[in-house]
């Protein structure tokens, strides 16, 4: 009995602020949307962390007849200088970290270069030994590229030694600075949501002003009062957080592995699999945010 009258309060609340109603679900819904956003971005980002680290390698840069700096003096590596990088490289010092090496030629440089900027006007203008040989080394563990680093640098023959995951860092903090700008908004749409659930509560409040007084008179407790009031915000969050929960899942499957994945395949993306532990995370925030702003304004309300 007791039940089937909260039930039907809520009922009726719901219905008499039906246009207010579906603007809490919106707001909720693309503000929850922003968060999934956000927590699919840190997701795709981690993944292709993993994904390029693993892949990261150094390069050692040889020197050219155009290099000027102190270890290079104008004058391209010669076959000492090589085999001498070579052989640092195969020594018992550095093959515990070398997992492997290849060495790219002037040619097999201008090659690739060709077939990279192909109908660019800047394929004229370059010849191949205007571009660094260099020693491409794939290590075991990628974060100790120091050792080559300072193994390497400052020796004759060799311009510069340059580790791909330095670019890889600068690349992953952009995406980060973006991730975390979308969680800001989402913050933010997250409050305005908010004090639009405790709004709607209040006019749902004043539209039965009359009934909360007749339950007064009856002895309802402040509890009893307030329930229907606080399951109002929590449904009209809960079908704002299920939409978003959708829109989430649907990015995922459409966009990343639909387009994404299809159009650009050189990188690894996250599965609708991996997306799943957004909804659980959307429907609680929306539930517990909803009821607590529904808390606050009916408590604030009965005080008056």
């Amino acid at each position: 009995m007791r039940l089937g009258l909260v039930l039907g309060e809520v009922w009726n609340g719901l219905r008499r602020n039906m246009s207010v109603v579906i603007s809490v679900v919106l707001v909720t819904f693309v503000s929850l949307t922003f968060v999934g956003a956000a927590i699919l971005m840190q997701l795709q980002i981690q993944q292709m962390k993993t994904f390029w680290y693993d892949r990261a390698q150094v390069a050692v840069y040889l020197c050219t007849d155009y290099d000027q700096s102190s270890t290079c003096a104008g004058e391209d590596a010669g076959e000492d200088e090589i085999a001498a990088v070579e052989e640092a490289l195969q020594s018992d010092t550095l093959r515990p970290y070398v997992d492997d090496f290849f060495f790219v030629t002037h040619e097999q440089a201008y090659k690739e270069f060709v077939q990279q900027f192909e109908g660019n006007p800047i394929v004229d203008i370059t010849k191949p030994e205007q571009l660094n040989q260099t020693f491409w080394i794939k290590l075991k563990d990628p974060s100790r590229s120091d050792i080559i680093t300072e193994t390497f640098s400052g020796i004759p023959g060799v311009q510069s030694v340059s580790d791909q995951r330095s670019l890889l860092d600068r690349i992953f903090l952009f995406l980060g600075v973006a991730s975390y700008t979308a969680i800001v908004i989402a913050g933010l749409m997250l409050v305005a949501a908010m004090l639009l659930i405790s709004t709607t509560i209040r006019l749902s409040a004043f539209s039965r002003r009359r009934e909360i007084g007749i339950m007064r008179l009856v002895g309802a407790s402040n509890r009893f009062i307030q329930t229907p009031f606080i399951l109002e915000g929590i449904i009209a969050a809960l079908f704002g957080a299920v939409l978003a929960s959708a829109a989430s899942v649907a990015i995922v499957r459409f966009f990343v592995q639909g387009f994404l994945a299809r159009e650009v395949p050189f990188t690894s993306y996250i599965t609708v699999e991996q997306a799943l532990v957004v909804p659980p995370i959307l429907v609680l925030v929306g539930v517990v945010l909803s009821a607590i702003a529904a808390k606050i304004a009916i408590t604030r309300y009965l005080r008056v």
